[in-house]
């Protein structure tokens, strides 16, 4: 090898070491600038009163004062909160993968009439702004069906595909599997289903994943919508519980906090448990169409 060429390597490699540097120290301040909010709210849970409202602020307390999550749990119900919540939250999220994953099979595999109209109805239906179908579905609810303060409203609709955007999910991940595994499983006898359960699921399972995570992520943060169905307190779920509480104490922030720590933690812990398939899938979603 030249001299010339060594020296243009070397540069290159030079380069290329100083880029990844870069890249490493903008993803760590990025990671500082989006973990710092989490961060506020901990440490402000773990302050008393006067610390809180003390200037300059710091970034650790003083003495870290655990004692009043015991507080906050003593008058904010969070375990029955949190069971009300998974009161929706399951079986949403069983019913909505499960009739997504049906649906998805059926745009992704299935030969029938009138197919991609109810496709292009079915993306077309995700342009529509929620705020759109609000007063529709909450009039159809309590005076077509009769139904008030109950979970139904939040449940039901998970039964009938899990929402457009999970069909779409399923739908892409579907295309990117050979079909040929479908004709090799058809000609051994199989059928619609068998193929399905047998050969699809387990190969899309990071996206059924994905849609449960995105189901639960929606229903854990839907606050209006829980407020418009439930009225009783004795359903409150933890958004509504939260919101509650956040009045009832007006400034006592070290408790709100606490609450709101104990609020965010169960979705937390659901997501890192899912991290790698919600990856996995929305890295594959779409590669074949």
């Amino acid at each position: 090898m030249s001299t010339a060429s060594y020296t243009r390597l070397t540069s290159q490699k030079r380069r290329k070491r100083t880029m990844n540097i870069l890249t490493f120290i903008a993803v760590i301040l990025l990671a500082v600038v989006a973990i710092f909010p989490i961060w506020w709210i901990f440490r402000t849970s773990l302050m008393s009163s006067a610390e809180i409202y003390r200037y300059p602020p710091s970034l650790f307390p003083d003495k870290w004062l655990f004692s009043n999550y015991e507080k906050t749990l003593e008058v904010f119900m969070f375990w029955k909160y949190l069971w009300n919540t998974m009161l929706i939250i399951v079986p949403s999220c069983l019913a909505g993968t499960f009739t997504a994953t049906l649906c998805g099979y059926a745009f992704a595999r299935l030969r029938f009439r009138g197919k991609n109209w109810i496709w292009m109805l079915c993306i077309g239906s995700m342009l529509l702004p929620p705020m759109v179908t609000l007063v529709p579905l909450y009039i159809g609810w309590t005076r077509g069906l009769g139904v008030s303060d109950s979970y139904l409203p939040l449940i039901i609709p998970y039964f009938c595909g899990g929402g457009a955007f999970n069909i779409f999910l399923i739908r892409q991940f579907m295309m990117s599997i050979p079909k040929e595994l479908d004709q090799a499983a058809t000609i051994d006898g199989a059928g619609y289903f068998r193929i399905l359960f047998s050969i699809l699921m387990p190969a899309i399972r990071p996206a059924m994943i994905v849609i449960a995570l995105f189901i639960f992520i929606g229903l854990w943060n839907d606050l209006l919508q829980q407020m418009i169905y439930i009225n009783s307190s004795e359903k409150y779920t933890i958004a509504l519980g939260l919101t509650n509480f956040r009045g009832q104490l007006k400034s006592d922030w070290a408790l709100t906090m606490a609450a709101t720590c104990l609020s965010f933690a169960p979705g937390v812990i659901f997501y890192l448990i899912g991290q790698r398939y919600f990856v996995e899938g929305i890295t594959l979603t779409g590669l074949k169409n």
